[in-house]
């Protein structure tokens, strides 16, 4: 967006998200003001251009919720809307450098340009930039990844930044052996290694889950996960509503649509792992009292 004229000897702009201004006379003309003149605070233009700035936030952070939700689901995403999408400053900071899987699941690139034709840009695994057109890809969640450890070594040496937490996201596994002490026998239907961690209100600890951007419902944080073909719903015990009183985080558990509690047996990789994220999230905003162990 370039100058736009705003009354007598001012110009004003956008300039990072803020809006700026410059002189048009005198002996500052065409330099940037470090602040913004008083006798252009209210002016109508300036006021148009902290509107816009205020949509431009809120798209951005669509674009990077939109993403988020495909990358958790690791849904087929076309990629005739990705092209359609790139040119968007906002929706190309979302979606560039994203681990992205094409037609072969083995084959895992990151994501670094899309052509008008649908085609892809990819940087894979050796370091060489190729070009895919399949149909659709996914952005797989990171407990999907094969060999995650390397493709975050080698993330670090090409510098890669995610504005979608993405290879650097943590996951849990659930412990697959028997001889495991952790390992959920048949009958369990609920994880308790993130209970007790004392709040000094249930205001205080909804307040954590809403900031970290989960739904609070009735005595829940819950988080919504589409894991193979099935929407799974992740919740923790954060007190009645409404209580007053200091309150403790509680189990986590999971339920099918149907609000059925899951067998931990039968919980995926990815609702698993974005369960136990939200539980370790909530249980590390606790009270800690002195002179005991964080």
């Amino acid at each position: 967006m370039g100058w736009l004229s705003a009354g007598d000897g001012y110009e004003v702009a956008l300039v990072e998200g803020r809006v700026a201004a410059r002189a048009t006379s005198g002996r500052a003309a065409g330099r940037q003001l470090k602040t913004l003149p008083r006798a252009l605070k209210d002016h109508p233009e300036v006021d148009r251009l902290r509107r816009f700035a205020e949509w431009l936030d809120r798209h951005s952070a669509a674009c990077v919720a939109q993403v988020d939700a495909w990358m958790v689901s690791s849904l087929p995403v076309p990629t005739g809307l990705l092209a359609r999408v790139w040119p968007d400053e906002a929706w190309r900071s979302a979606l560039r450098d994203l681990a992205v899987v094409g037609d072969d699941p083995d084959e895992v690139g990151f994501l670094r340009g899309a052509t008008d034709s649908g085609e892809l840009r990819i940087v894979n695994l050796d370091g060489d930039t190729v070009r895919l057109s399949p149909r659709t890809v996914t952005l797989p969640h990171p407990v999907l990844l094969p060999d995650l450890d390397d493709i975050r070594e080698f993330a670090a040496e090409l510098g890669i930044t995610q504005s979608v937490e993405q290879i650097h996201r943590a996951i849990w596994r659930r412990p697959e052996h028997p001889d495991n002490p952790e390992h959920p026998d048949t009958k369990a239907t609920e994880v308790r290694a993130f209970t007790g961690g004392t709040f000094r209100s249930r205001f205080a600890l909804a307040a954590r889950a809403s900031s970290l951007g989960y739904r609070v419902s009735g005595g829940y944080a819950t988080a919504r996960v589409r894991d193979g073909g099935r929407t799974v719903e992740a919740s923790v015990w954060i007190g009645e509503p409404y209580a007053d009183d200091e309150v403790n985080t509680g189990a986590l558990t999971w339920h099918n649509h149907d609000g059925r509690a899951l067998p931990l047996r039968e919980v995926g990789p990815v609702a698993w792992s974005e369960g136990m994220r939200m539980a370790a999230a909530l249980y590390a905003g606790r009270v800690i009292e002195e002179g005991k162990d964080a």
